[in-house]
């Protein structure tokens, strides 16, 4: 299997990760940010949106960082880490499209306000819309916390990938945040799977921006 993107990218982390939990060999293609490449003929003819990441199984192409958590686990995973039934996989869906609907825009735009982009740039009142989003959208999972382990029940699946990915970011990056006991506890559960550690609890010092002096 090969992957394209760089390892800084959130999305391509959700991939990388569950590569990891299902000890799959793979091949990785630095593409994206400051590699570039993203509008290469050769590249748009594998994914025409240009977005990173992609992955080829063989002759099989997919793209869309979702679209590739569920190829990977109806081929190559187990009943637990999707579900047995379409009813166990839809929990773990609904989650997954929760996490990119509800979250994901959202968080992109907290993590430019506080990372990505020079202070003389920042906007105060995105970086406080940003926030009040997560602090709702957060403030809700951790009520579902309250009742399970997990997003989909008592055992990890790959609905927990997408919101998990994002938690060492958002524990990290100085936002404001609300006490939410579930969701740090959910939070330190997940960061004890070694793939976790390895895959989305890395450095994201080079997507900093580099202030004048």
């Amino acid at each position: 299997m090969i992957v394209w993107g760089r390892t800084t990218s959130i999305n391509v982390q959700k991939v990388l990760w569950l590569l990891n939990e299902l000890n799959l060999p793979f091949e990785r293609i630095d593409l994206g940010g400051k590699f570039g490449g993203l509008d290469a003929p050769d590249y748009r003819a594998l994914n025409p949106t240009g977005r990173i990441p992609t992955l080829a199984d063989g002759s099989v192409v997919v793209w869309e960082s979702n679209a590739i958590l569920r190829y990977l686990a109806g081929s190559y995973g187990n009943a637990d880490i999707w579900g047995e039934t379409w009813a166990e996989r839809a929990r773990a869906d609904m989650w997954m499209e929760w996490f990119q609907n509800s979250i994901y825009p959202d968080f992109i735009t907290a993590f430019y306000q506080c990372v990505r982009l020079p202070a003389a740039e920042r906007d105060p009142k995105k970086l406080a819309d940003a926030t009040r989003v997560l602090t709702e959208a957060y403030t809700q999972f951790d009520s579902e916390l309250q009742t399970r382990s997990y997003v989909a029940g008592d055992h990890f699946t790959i609905g927990d990938i997408p919101v998990a990915a994002s938690l060492y970011r958002y524990y990290t990056m100085g936002l404001d945040q609300p006490d939410l006991p579930a969701l740090w506890s959910y939070y330190k559960r997940i960061a004890a799977r070694p793939a976790y550690k390895e895959i989305i609890m890395t450095s994201y010092d080079s997507l900093r921006v580099t202030e004048p002096t």
